[in-house]
Formats: C-alpha cells, sequence, structure tokens
C-alpha cells in the first residue's frame, strides 16, 4: 500500500493544525476553534465548536454534553449521550485524559448506545494533539462495566477501539456549516478498499463544482489519513454539499459514506 496522501494534480497535501488540550495554566485566555463529536447515522460526525484555552478540553467536553444545535439537529446530527449529565473534572497527562461524569451517563443505555456516546467522548478529546487516549471515571470511580449489557473497557481507550462507529470516510475539516472558498481543504481519515475514494462538492444550484479522486496513507482494514486541496468551481454562493464517496469494486456503483452541509462561496 502507498503511504502519503495522492489525490488530481490540482490538490496538494499541507500540514494540519490542531490546538492543545490543556486543562490548567496561566496564559491569558483566547479562543480556539475545535470540534465535538457527535453522531450522524450512527457514525461519528465533527461539527465546530469555539472553546476558551487554557481549560480546551473541559470547555470542549462541556459544548458535548450540551448537544447538538438546532442547526446542526436539522442536518441529522444527534447524540446518545444522555441529557443532564455532568462533567465532573478532566485531567490530561501523558496524553491520557481521565474523564470523570455523573451517573446520568450510564442512563438510557444498551450495547450500542453506550459504545457511541463513549466514542463521541474520545473522537471529542482525542481531536487535540496531546490526548492519545481516555480513561473514564463515573462520579470519582473508576468505570470498567457500562451499560445493562456490560460494555467493557479494560483500560484506557482511543480511536482504533470505536473503529465500528468510524465512518469509512471522515471528514474533519471542512465542519458542518464553515464556509468555503475555492481552493478547498478537506482532511481526515479514511479505511476503504485500497485506500481510495472521492470528494464531491455541489453548491446551491445542485451544480458538481468539483469531484476529485483522493488516497489515504492506508486503507482496506487500516484506517489511514488524508489531507488535500482542489479548486472548484461553483455557478451560485450559497449552501452546498461535500460529499464523501467510493465506488463500490462490487457493482461499479457509488456509495456515499459522509455528507458535511458547507455554504460555498463562488
Amino acid at each position: 500500500m502507498s503511504s502519503g496522501t495522492r489525490s488530481t494534480s490540482a490538490a496538494r497535501t499541507a500540514t494540519v493544525p490542531k490546538p492543545s488540550a490543556g486543562g490548567t495554566g496561566t496564559a491569558s485566555a483566547k479562543r480556539v476553534r475545535t470540534a465535538v463529536y457527535f453522531l450522524h447515522d450512527g457514525k461519528v460526525s465533527a461539527v465546530p465548536r469555539t472553546v476558551t484555552a487554557p481549560a480546551t478540553a473541559t470547555a470542549a467536553l462541556h459544548a458535548l454534553l450540551a448537544g447538538p444545535s438546532r442547526f446542526e439537529g436539522h442536518r441529522g446530527r444527534t447524540t446518545a449521550v444522555p441529557s443532564g449529565t455532568e462533567l465532573r473534572s478532566v485531567d490530561v497527562q501523558g496524553r491520557l485524559a481521565t474523564v470523570d461524569l455523573s451517573e446520568r451517563f450510564l442512563d438510557d443505555g444498551g450495547g450500542p448506545s453506550m459504545r457511541a456516546r463513549l466514542a463521541q467522548v474520545v473522537f471529542t478529546l482525542t481531536r487535540f494533539p496531546t490526548v492519545r487516549k481516555v480513561a473514564f471515571e463515573i462520579d470519582g470511580k473508576p468505570v470498567r462495566y457500562f451499560g445493562p449489557e456490560g460494555v467493557v473497557l479494560d483500560g484506557p481507550v482511543g480511536r482504533a477501539d470505536f473503529e465500528d462507529l468510524s465512518p469509512a470516510v471522515l471528514v474533519e475539516s471542512p465542519l458542518i456549516g464553515d464556509a468555503v472558498r475555492t481552493p478547498l481543504r478537506v482532511w481526515g481519515s479514511a479505511d476503504t478498499f485500497e485506500a481510495e475514494f472521492r470528494l464531491r462538492l455541489t453548491d446551491v444550484s445542485g451544480h458538481r463544482a468539483a469531484d476529485v479522486p483522493v488516497r489515504a496513507t492506508s486503507g482496506t482494514g487500516t484506517r489511514g489519513t488524508f489531507d488535500v486541496t482542489f479548486p472548484y468551481r461553483a455557478v451560485r454562493t450559497g449552501p452546498g454539499l461535500l460529499t464523501a464517496y467510493f465506488v463500490s469494486p462490487e457493482d461499479g456503483r457509488p456509495v456515499t459514506v459522509d455528507t458535511v452541509p458547507l455554504a460555498v462561496n463562488r
């Protein structure tokens, strides 16, 4: 499998800036853009949030617990985290985040729902490069079994432990509702056949402004990353849609795996 990102001749790779998860400090407060992870068709989906540094991890979790906005909800974003769940604390040490949540987090949770809410917390915290894995506590006590069906966590968990809840292509930027201009940069992770998929951008008129092939750093059972930039030609400015899809190796049909509503500028 080839390593590195390949796309159309117009695409190029770029570095990916990410915020720190710092939980304490004396630096003056500043606004930091990050993302929290809700669900879209049962898979994790990143949505934008702006938090205040240095307590960015704490602020991101508070934003997650608050749930999707009306705009996001109308576009299919949901949450498995029970309303009323409280964040007791979060401590980041040595790339491990220990999260203490109220007992409400355990309510209304069968196996799939419990795994989904755990994944939402894990993806939200590991958005920060200073966090690799997450350990969970409930009301100050470490928890190994979650929910009536006994979801078992043998120790700290990371994104790889919830691969079944990741879409085949997880777009991490741009995020839902973002205003974009040409050239458009898109980055995220993917696990598709031979690491290949496509990105299509349509504008408010339904015009296909761009449709480019992308190759992630790995695929076919191993999640890789991608980071591409490509030009587009929109007919009109207004609401648009970024679609990640792959062509089925079985019947040649396009299979949509993720969609991100955007404000597309001409």
